[in-house]
């Protein structure tokens, strides 16, 4: 399988295609810049203005990250963006990693609904799934670092992934539920495989 710089979700995911998170990765990364918040630009609404989450979504660190997969995931067509919302923090974050066409590496750091407003342009002509099939967990507390590869196809029933890389997730825990603090993703390349540590659970 030849594989490709271009940015996946999510994903998230998703990520985390996240990435879910996968998407960022799709739409390449050539001479991308880091997002700059304007001057007076509005900020996240506070958490009482956020959708609020099904309870079963985060009521686990193995639950948040099935949702951040499960949100992006499915046939062309619209997706349940307050499912979305309802995972993150209120400043929380998502970025995709990727080679410049002029050489180096490029952030594109999104908000949520910078996300939103991308993928949904992007899901709203193509199939996009993406499933987890391995898992590294660090923990502190509340604190959760998860790095977790993907894989994404165009159908569940395809044989071949035409995408695979990493979500890095991070989530704190405010006594109550989970919540995803960031989503940072990066898919293999010509250049850069996914080592075996990664293929399976530690």
């Amino acid at each position: 399988m030849k594989r490709t710089a271009k940015l996946a979700l999510a994903t998230v995911f998703l990520a985390t295609g996240v990435q879910g998170a996968a998407l960022a990765q799709e739409q390449g990364m050539s001479g991308a810049r880091p997002a700059v918040q304007p001057a007076g630009a509005a900020l996240a609404p506070p958490p009482a203005a956020r959708p609020a989450a099904r309870a079963v979504d985060v009521a686990s660190v193995d639950a948040i990250v099935k949702a951040l997969y499960d949100v992006v995931s499915g046939p062309a067509g619209g997706r349940d963006w307050d499912r979305l919302r309802s995972l993150f923090a209120a400043d929380g974050r998502m970025g995709a990693i990727g080679a410049r066409a002029a050489g180096g590496f490029g952030l594109r750091a999104m908000t949520v609904e910078d996300y939103i407003v991308m993928a949904g342009k992007n899901f709203s002509q193509s199939g996009f799934f993406e499933s987890e099939v391995a898992r590294s967990t660090d923990t502190f507390g509340q604190l959760v670092h998860v790095f977790s590869t993907y894989e994404a196809r165009r159908s569940p029933a395809d044989a071949t992934p035409f995408m695979r890389g990493i979500n890095s997730i991070q989530l704190y825990h405010d006594g109550q539920r989970w919540y995803v603090v960031s989503l940072l993703w990066r898919a293999e390349d010509d250049k850069l495989s996914l080592p075996e540590r990664y293929r399976k659970n530690r």
